[in-house]
């Protein structure tokens, strides 16, 4: 019996472990909105509902972090992110797939199911980072 070396694993009950369909991935997708002009779409990190010493944090306590939250994962820019010569010179300061900062509050948020998401203003980004994991957040 030949063993097909693109085999994939299946698991039993998809719901039960919280993996989605890849169809229904890409239509999450399509439900974000598309940024325009200069503007970055961005998902605030979400930190892990449990610290370090085992204590599980309550929904509101997870939410207003998000909400408070400085650092997002770029998931979209506009058509005219950094396009600005005289103002980036040196080119875009980040890209989509990277983690960056921005201050606290900065940005229009907009409520998604899960938490939210935000628009920022391309120049609202502070700095690019590794992982949001390697900062301290507070709650």
């Amino acid at each position: 019996m030949e063993q097909s070396s693109t085999s994939k694993i299946h698991l039993p009950n998809k719901k039960l472990v919280g993996v989605k369909k890849s169809e229904e991935k890409k239509e999450d997708t399509k439900k974000i909105p598309n940024p325009t002009g200069w503007r970055l779409l961005v998902l605030p990190f979400k930190m892990d509902g449990k610290t370090k010493g085992g204590i599980h944090l309550a929904e509101t306590t997870m939410e207003k972090q998000q909400v408070g939250s400085q650092c997002g994962l770029v998931l979209k820019m506009g058509p005219q992110c950094y396009m600005d010569k005289e103002r980036y010179p040196e080119g875009p300061w980040c890209k989509e797939g990277q983690w960056v900062m921005f201050a606290r509050y900065a940005g229009s948020r907009i409520k998604i199911e899960g938490g939210e998401i935000r628009l920022l203003n391309d120049d609202e980004v502070l700095a690019t980072i590794e992982s949001p994991e390697d900062l301290l957040h507070e709650y």
